[in-house]
């Protein structure tokens, strides 16, 4: 059982906070009734936890909150990813069942390009030595081939005792259907090894077919739970030092809410949770402002992420990649099986670094210079040129009012950085460095975004984008003209959008079983009794947080033709359109290969159709969505100024107007190329588009 919680009774709580860590920026919300504050403040790598208390306090002198008024703090993290990304976990232990010793090495048994012959695989977080096996076998069907061998249980401890390891991570084989063992094992285990070490399950991680990504999942879990717990402890510990009784609760990677202390048990669900934030709150919009498909464009000081929304829900897996490790290639990475919503993420943010190649070529990301010690605007001792420096020398930000005027910038800087790590290669000034940083960038997440819509079956030209996070305002024109859309829109508190999605996401608990059978010979009383048993487990959690909210119940299936390796996820009716019968699932067989032919092109006649996994979600209702009105144009809003600053689409300089967001008003009409500064972010409007204020504040920029 896998699971997206969240017990929260306060969950309608007038004044709530919310607060995303990311790479470079940690951003805070505070929301009350009438109004809502926000900051960013600069992360601490260290101790992550001291910039969220920073921003927490800025935000409660602002608004001249009590901290004992706030009645919901959500928080997101990237902590865990980091780790994962970084190396920087426990030293971990695996025990598994005899024979599957090298799973984690193995991996696919395929190399993820298999033309490269310098490929290098992604290092596994277990080394062979910590890798440890015991005598035991429960078949498929559960009949118990070979007995644990308890003994053998014992020895390992005292193995991994002397070695120091500071986590364990049992995975035996068909524990995902049958724990016994592995619940025995820890028994064994945890005793030897004592309190201080964390033991992890597979059956209780990913209780999911696939010994290669159960078991690296459980693996991940084990690495990065002693460096979440700790953290968790340490924040809610200075939460309540501040005044801040009331719950605090974790953004989860498949958008829903969980707390503290689930999230300290299963951290690997959070791998994603600043990212589905954002999805949440692009979600929340499309359904704002009536739009069916939308590309969600995040981009923050370290990465940007794409994903798309369908009729105001975005797509949502149960497979993810961490850390890839060879050219950002599918495959390179450690695959993790919890619920994710589904996007792309590149190593393209203000922060990441520029230069030139080998082959004389200019290259931007992945790795990024983060808040220590930042782009070399920041003054703070970076010497390596970043996407923000080449925005600022670009004219794009206001030096003086970046992030609030709280960390003002240094051209100078910027400009000498540009010129020594990419100019001076290419015989080029700082200007025109920038520039090529700009582009470059800005092609990598077109690049992204083409290919994560076509392994969809979609076109990009079909979507608004609706694009947030600090740095998306600045490339989302130019990034839409790559694209071939024609209507962008920078919702009202852009600058920190993940965070407000977090204020956005329902209480929500999911359950997945495993299934494997074909879908002509499933019984469908059978299929009826095992959905209405796992609504009925996902409902005992929800209820309870949910306080008298409507509940809303999603079931899905896992599907594939039968001898495939890889499934679709098909959507099925809901338990109010009637029960399970034999037309339900002709149906469901049907909407199967509708979706295989979008995604692959054609349908495979004659072949049976093979069910995996069933999953129901039982979560609370989205927040109403109260529809925003665009006016139309009333009059062309002048420039209170301009500033000459780079035109990509013409390949020159020009002046554009400047304007100050919270001077609009709806219904005026800003011509591009123009600048919209706020706090947080500042709007690139092109040459050519046309931007205007909606009723909610949001700022809708469309092509001429």
């Amino acid at each position: 059982m896998n699971t997206d919680t969240n017990t929260n009774t306060n969950a309608g709580a007038a004044i709530r906070l919310a607060a995303d860590i990311g790479g470079t920026f940690t951003d805070v919300v505070l929301e009350t009734q009438t109004r809502r504050y926000s900051c960013k403040v600069l992360t601490t790598p260290r101790a992550p936890e001291q910039a969220v208390l920073e921003g927490v306090a800025r935000l409660l002198a602002e608004s001249g909150v009590a901290a004992a008024e706030v009645g919901l703090f959500i928080h997101g993290t990237t902590l865990a990813t980091n780790a994962l990304i970084e190396r920087k976990g426990a030293r971990t232990a695996l025990l598994t069942t005899e024979g599957f010793r090298d799973v984690l090495e193995m991996g696919y048994e395929k190399r993820c390009d298999a033309y490269d012959v310098d490929v290098e695989a992604a290092p596994v977080l277990v080394p062979r030595a910590l890798r440890l096996a015991v005598r035991e076998r429960i078949a498929a069907d559960g009949a118990v081939l070979r007995a644990l061998d308890e003994d053998g249980v014992r020895a390992a401890g005292l193995r991994l005792r002397e070695a120091g390891v500071e986590a364990v991570a049992v995975g035996f084989l068909h524990a995902w259907a049958h724990p016994a063992h592995e619940r025995r094992a820890r028994e064994i285990l945890q005793p030897l090894l004592g309190d201080g070490v964390t033991v992890c399950l597979s059956s209780e991680v990913c209780p999911e077919m696939r010994e290669y990504e159960r078991f690296s999942t459980t693996v991940a879990n084990a690495y990065v739970r002693p460096l979440m717990g700790g953290y968790l402890q340490r924040l809610r510990d200075a939460a309540l030092a501040m005044g801040l009784g009331c719950p605090l609760l974790l953004m989860m990677s498949g958008g829903g809410l969980t707390t503290l202390e689930q999230a300290a048990r299963f951290p690997i669900r959070l791998v994603e949770s600043g990212p589905a934030g954002g999805a949440i709150l692009a979600a929340h919009l499309a359904r704002e402002c009536g739009l069916r498909d939308v590309l969600a464009f995040d981009m923050g000081g370290t990465t940007a992420k794409i994903c798309l929304i369908e009729g105001g829900e975005p797509e949502r897996s149960r497979r993810f990649e961490v850390a890839r490790a060879w050219r950002n290639l599918k495959g390179s990475g450690l695959p993790v099986r919890v619920p994710v919503i589904e996007l792309v993420e590149i190593g393209a943010g203000g922060g990441s670094i520029g230069r030139v190649d080998a082959m004389g070529r200019i290259t931007v990301g992945p790795d990024s210079c983060g808040a220590e010690p930042g782009p070399a605007c920041y003054g703070r001792g970076g010497t390596l040129p970043a996407v923000t420096d080449a925005n600022l020398v670009l004219g794009r930000i206001d030096a003086a009012r970046f992030a609030a005027g709280r960390l003002p910038l240094d051209p100078d800087r910027a400009a000498q950085a540009l010129a020594a790590g990419v100019g001076a290669a290419l015989g080029m000034d700082a200007f025109w460095a920038a520039a090529g940083v700009s582009e470059i960038v800005e092609e990598n997440m077109a690049n992204a975004a083409r290919v994560h819509a076509i392994e969809r079956g979609r076109a990009t030209e079909e979507h608004t984008m609706i694009a947030f996070g600090g740095a998306a305002p600045l490339h989302a024109g130019r990034l839409a003209q790559k694209l071939g859309i024609r209507r962008v829109i920078v919702p009202a508190g852009a600058g920190v959008g993940s965070a407000i999605g977090f204020l956005r996401a329902p209480i929500a608990f999911e359950v997945v079983r495993s299934d494997l059978a074909l879908l002509q010979h499933a019984d469908p009383a059978a299929v009826q009794a095992r959905l209405t048993a796992m609504a009925a487990q996902a409902r005992a959690v929800v209820e309870p947080a949910a306080a008298g909210q409507p509940l809303h119940e999603t079931r899905l299936a896992e599907l594939r033709y039968a001898g495939q390796g890889h499934e679709q996820r098909v959507r099925l009716p809901g338990p109010d359109e009637g029960p399970v019968d034999a037309a339900a699932l002709a149906a469901l067989a049907e909407r199967f290969e509708q979706a295989y032919e979008q995604v692959y092109g054609l349908r495979i006649p004659g072949s049976a159709v093979e069910v995996v996994t069933w999953s129901v979600t039982v979560s609370t209702a989205p927040p109403p969505a109260q529809q925003t009105v665009l006016p139309a144009a009333e009059r062309v809003r002048a420039a209170s100024a301009r500033r000459e600053a780079w035109e990509p689409a013409r390949g020159e300089r020009q002046p554009f107007g400047l304007h100050w967001r919270f001077d609009l008003a709806p219904g005026e009409r800003i011509d591009g190329p123009a600048l919209v500064a706020e706090d947080e972010t500042t709007v690139v409007v092109p040459a050519g588009w046309q931007a205007r204020l909606d009723s909610h504040g949001h700022l809708w920029m469309e092509a001429a």
